[in-house]
């Protein structure tokens, strides 16, 4: 009984993530207001039914596609916050993940800036009920960060990650100011990209002109 549950949800997650996969390929071919519930389910080898049974609504497949675009570009983060040994590096890879993010996929990039095309599906920003009784579809019917929001996730990532046990609230508060200044560099080079130079470059010398001092130090977290 344990093992044909967890395997129907394996399932459903599968199919869950296929029609997601499906909208985001409809919706880099046509604008969202001319993608079709139907077109998508076709993509992803479904009935129509089965995207309404998963989603409810083309406006809850919408808020679940932006959901899962957000989760994994803050996965990303993550990644790069690990990629170094060295701090000034670790950010310089979130800043050229942030980068390359927006310039890959038009759903982070308006996430990112608040520029929401009308190429776009309108994301909700603020609290509105869910209709759903399918957890996954209720935790994705609920409010989506803004940019401003988004400053402050990665910010705090990273804070988490340099931040030693014991360190002085002053010093916390100088790392933390650091962090956001490579995270909103990173956001204008989103906006305008900075040529040959990179953004990676970029990093590297704003935090040389910082005076915090675990610029440049090795990172005590796990590798």
């Amino acid at each position: 009984m344990a093992s044909g549950t967890v395997l129907r949800t394996k399932v459903q997650a599968g199919t869950r993530e296929s029609l997601l996969t499906a909208a985001y390929t409809a919706l880099t071919r046509r604008p969202w207001s001319a993608v079709r519930m139907v077109d998508v389910a076709a993509l992803a080898g479904v009935s129509r039914q089965t995207l309404y049974n998963e989603f409810g609504t083309k406006w809850g497949l919408a808020q679940s596609l932006i959901r899962r675009e957000a989760d994994a570009y803050l996965a990303g983060v993550d990644r790069a916050l690990a990629t170094h040994s060295d701090a000034t590096e670790r950010l310089a890879a979130t800043a050229e993940w942030t980068a390359s993010s927006a310039r890959s996929n038009v759903l982070v990039r308006a996430m990112l800036t608040g520029c929401w095309s009308e190429r776009l599906p309108s994301p909700t920003l603020s609290e509105v009920p869910s209709s759903s009784t399918a957890p996954a579809q209720s935790h994705d019917d609920g409010p989506l960060p803004s940019p401003v929001d988004f400053v402050t996730l990665v910010r705090d990532r990273a804070v988490a990650v340099f931040a030693a046990p014991g360190t002085a609230k002053s010093d916390t508060v100088e790392l933390a100011r650091s962090c956001e200044l490579v995270v909103r560099l990173a956001l204008s080079c989103v906006m305008a990209p900075p040529g040959d130079s990179g953004v990676t470059n970029l990093v590297r010398n704003a935090l040389q002109l910082q005076p915090s001092q675990w610029v440049g130090q090795r990172c005590a977290c796990p590798e």
